[in-house]
């Protein structure tokens, strides 16, 4: 049983397979801990079967013969196991819950305390009801500002960008993510009605976007690929609809992309 579920924490039955350069960390310690689990699980129960059965033994009435009673051979009855025993597996069980807790944090940290680096690749996430936009600012690097009242995705503004600031001419809205393979990504999370999960299996990557606050995740996609991107947050009646490609492509493939939509922004009409 304890190698059938050792294979089956090592296998992609469990989850997707990883595209993310800090997710082989990340199951590797969801490994460590399923196995953990397991060998405890086992342990305590047969802890608890040989508990029974010792008492069960002890509980019958010996035949001590004539001339005997129970304080005469109190000396000849088994001992308790040994205290050091106790203390022994009492002390490995806290360690490995220490090691567990410290791996999870210093994991956690180098991906959410820990900021991206200069060269990372910026690129904003918006929710709506029922809805991921992607947008990805122009050659002047910078993301222009957008107003609520200007939102209108039926006229092709489903993030209201503000046609009086310069910077959001070139900036390019997608329904698609798409990612260069290799490369730091730094997303920029924000929602435009109620709280939704932005959620990518494939990437081991969650994050909530929340009305009001801008919050940011980094990570590198590894492995070129097709990930479904899902809400994790009950949203509403379409909530199940809520569904996104995540398209990671080599560094030359994405450049072609970014210079063909560049250019049909290009060639939009001045709103």
């Amino acid at each position: 049983m304890l190698l059938q579920f050792t294979c089956i924490a090592q296998s992609h039955l469990w989850m997707p397979r990883n595209g993310s350069l800090h997710g082989l960390a990340l199951d590797q310690l969801m490994r460590w801990n399923l196995i953990a689990i397991c060998v405890c699980f086992l342990l305590a129960h047969v802890w608890l079967i040989l508990a029974m059965l010792r008492s069960r033994r002890m509980g019958e009435a010996p035949d001590l013969g004539p001339g005997k009673n129970i304080a005469s051979t109190e000396g000849l009855q088994p001992r308790d196991s040994p205290r050091y025993l106790r203390w022994t597996l009492l002390a490995a069980l806290c360690l490995m819950y220490l090691w567990m807790a410290v791996t999870a944090q210093r994991l956690w940290a180098s991906s959410r305390y820990a900021g991206p680096s200069p060269e990372a690749m910026q690129v904003e996430v918006v929710g709506e009801q029922f809805q991921w936009y992607f947008r990805y600012p122009g050659a002047d690097a910078a993301f222009g500002s957008a107003r609520s009242d200007l939102a209108n995705a039926a006229e092709g503004n489903p993030l209201g960008l503000n046609p009086a600031d310069s910077r959001s001419h070139d900036d390019i809205v997608s329904s698609v993510l798409v990612l260069p393979a290799g490369r730091e990504v730094d997303l920029r999370l924000r929602s435009l009605d109620v709280i939704h999960g932005f959620f990518i299996p494939g990437m081991r990557l969650k994050e909530n976007a929340v009305p009001g606050l801008v919050l940011h995740i980094h990570f590198t996609p590894t492995t070129p690929g097709t990930y479904p991107i899902l809400c994790s947050q009950v949203c509403g009646l379409g909530h199940s609809r809520m569904q996104a490609v995540l398209s990671v492509v080599s560094p030359t493939e994405f450049d072609a992309w970014l210079a063909s939509h560049s250019h049909a922004r290009s060639e939009q009409p001045a709103q």
